[in-house]
């Protein structure tokens, strides 16, 4: 047969989110043509307002409740019933105050998230783009990194003094102390609750930016790795494959979201990457195959039957492979409709990372542990062993998608990561496995980043524990901005951790004992950041069509016999095209 329009080949329709076949700014028009007004309002209403409103609130509860202690405690106790009533306050604030704590503390951070931390990376990388673009032609490297410390230095400047504007306009809006009859004029308490949000999260922001731009001003800032070191001397070498984006779909002749036609159709390519990868273990056997992100095109079910399948056919493989959440696995809510939104409190992005638990469990929930950050080690147990009692749970909501607001199966998100492959002996390798996406419920923002306070924990509480040890922290994001010129301001936003600075900051002690390895944007670049090696994997699988061949490398990570530790000359793997 042959057909008018091969559908083997797509159409245009399979172009509807590619980045790599359309502008952002056709994207974005398509978005604001299609987004569901009633959803975006309702998103943002829970997203942003309610936060700030409890963030509001906080301080005026909290001055109701003192006052009224107060006012009990001065006045005549004449009989049981004021007695009764300053023990049912205390007691009320007394349970209640912790709770209220929380609740200010999670819409402080959720603010932080959403908008505070964006908006100075934002302006930082603007300001980069816009001088690196005049300037590029002029400076060296040196140059350009005095130049990258100097514009994250304007970038907090600028902020700072937008800020503290906000701060004067919204304070005479605002009041800090409340009492019960603010309850009779509810509408008065919101626009009160709302200036006292904006007051606080604006006067954060102000300082806050003032930090980081000093810190990230400060910093080492990043350059590419220079030659490797000479293999003669190791003590003791680990061979890792790093893999990354390897976007499985669901379709024989399917294409992926951000390619779509200018990248390959179905799965063949990585089958061919497995069985190259079987041939090369059994030549000289690799010690870890580690896939930091994007298994999958869109967290679908069929795309990790399609993994889990392609992997069942190479278990000496399997058997090595560990993996960790990208961004494809959690944040797209519609593979063809960027403008789609999910709710908070919809099911479906609880269900994406269920199913890539279940296909962890599956891969490596034997091997890896998970930390105890109240008893500061590592459990007794396997992630395996951690998920069992939760499996009925699990199951239960894969079937039916409820319970919604199931606190346990939020908590369990939280608690499995980090986790860890100790090493295999006191001075041996381990590796981290982080999470480092932000909660996102647009897949036109699915692509940003943070790593949480609690993660940075437990991978220095593992350090501690192995204090000899050497350590892979795998994640999916870029750690940093490259020390490149970008062609477009999108290259420079939303690919790296809205934290990152932050977070190689706190990796710093551990800087001779770690190699960081990501991938995200499929850039092939190793180099170093305030002491620490940083990788960046391509992708095997994306930026090329069938017939064109991609790649891949094999680490070979090595401590020498003076102690030092770090990357030998990689090998790279050329994975050819089949037309």
């Amino acid at each position: 047969m042959n057909p008018v329009i091969d559908p083997r080949d797509g159409d245009v329709e399979d172009d509807a989110s590619s980045t790599k076949r359309r502008s952002l700014l056709s994207l974005a028009g398509s978005l604001l043509a299609e987004i569901s007004l009633p959803k975006l309002i309702l998103s943002w209403t829970m997203l942003f307002v309610v936060p700030g409103l409890l963030l509001g609130l906080a301080p005026l509860v909290a001055s109701a409740w003192v006052s009224m202690v107060s006012r009990k405690i001065t006045s005549p106790l004449l009989g049981i019933w004021p007695a009764l009533l300053l023990v049912t306050v205390l007691a009320i604030g007394l349970f209640g105050v912790r709770s209220l704590f929380r609740m200010a503390e999670s819409s402080f951070w959720s603010l932080n998230s959403l908008a505070v931390e964006p908006i100075y990376v934002a302006c930082r990388e603007g300001l980069r783009h816009l001088v690196e673009k005049l300037l590029q032609s002029r400076l060296s490297e040196s140059q350009l990194a005095t130049l990258r410390a100097g514009t994250a230095g304007a970038a907090g400047i600028i902020i700072f003094a937008v800020a503290s504007a906000v701060v004067t306009l919204c304070w005479p809006s605002s009041r800090w102390l409340g009492n019960l009859t603010d309850l009779a004029s509810p509408h008065d308490l919101v626009s009160v609750a709302l200036a006292n949000s904006i007051v606080l999260v604006s006067a954060y922001l102000a300082v806050a930016a003032l930090v980081w731009a000093f810190a990230d001003a400060t910093m080492p800032q990043p350059r590419d790795f220079g030659e490797f070191p000479a293999s003669a001397g190791a003590d003791h070498t680990w061979r890792v494959a790093h893999l990354s984006d390897i976007h499985v779909v669901g379709e024989r002749y399917g294409f992926r979201i951000e390619s779509g036609r200018a990248g390959p159709r179905g799965n063949e390519r990585l089958n061919r990457l497995l069985t190259l990868l079987d041939f090369i273990h059994a030549n000289n056997p690799l010690d870890t195959i580690l896939i930091t992100g994007d298994m999958t095109d869109a967290g679908r079910s069929a795309e990790w039957s399609e993994l889990l399948d392609a992997l069942k056919a190479h278990p000496r493989l399997a058997e090595r492979i560990l993996i960790l959440p990208g961004n494809h696995d959690l944040n797209i809510v519609d593979r063809a409709n960027p403008a789609r939104l999910d709710l908070p409190t919809s099911p479906n992005r609880k269900l994406r990372r269920l199913r890539f638990l279940s296909a962890v469990d599956a891969l490596h929930g034997e091997r890896v542990r998970l930390i105890d950050q109240a008893g500061r080690c590592l459990l007794a147990g396997s992630l395996s062993e951690a998920l069992k009692p939760h499996r009925t749970e699990m199951a239960k909501f894969a079937e039916v998608g409820r319970p919604r607001l199931s606190r346990r199966l939020n908590e369990l998100w939280a608690a499995v990561f980090p986790m860890v492959l100790p090493p295999d002996r006191d001075d041996g390798l381990g590796i981290i496995l982080l999470d480092s996406n932000a909660d996102t419920h647009f897949s036109f923002t699915n692509a940003l980043g943070m790593i949480s306070v609690e993660q940075v924990r437990g991978i220095e509480i593992a350090a501690a524990l192995y204090p000899q040890a050497r350590w892979i922290i795998a994640l999916h994001h870029h750690v940093i901005e490259y020390p490149k010129v970008a062609k477009v301001l999108s290259e420079r936003i939303g690919t790296a951790l809205v934290n990152g600075n932050w977070f190689v900051r706190r990796l710093q002690a551990l800087g001779g004992r770690v190699v960081l390895m990501h991938g995200h944007r499929h850039i092939d670049w190793i180099g170093k950041c305030a002491g620490l090696a940083i990788v960046s994997a391509p992708s095997p699988v994306m930026e090329a069509t069938d017939g064109s061949s991609t790649y891949f490398y094999i680490h070979t990570l090595a401590t020498r016999t003076d102690g030092q530790f770090g990357l030998l000359t990689p090998e790279r793997v050329v994975v050819d095209g089949q037309p």
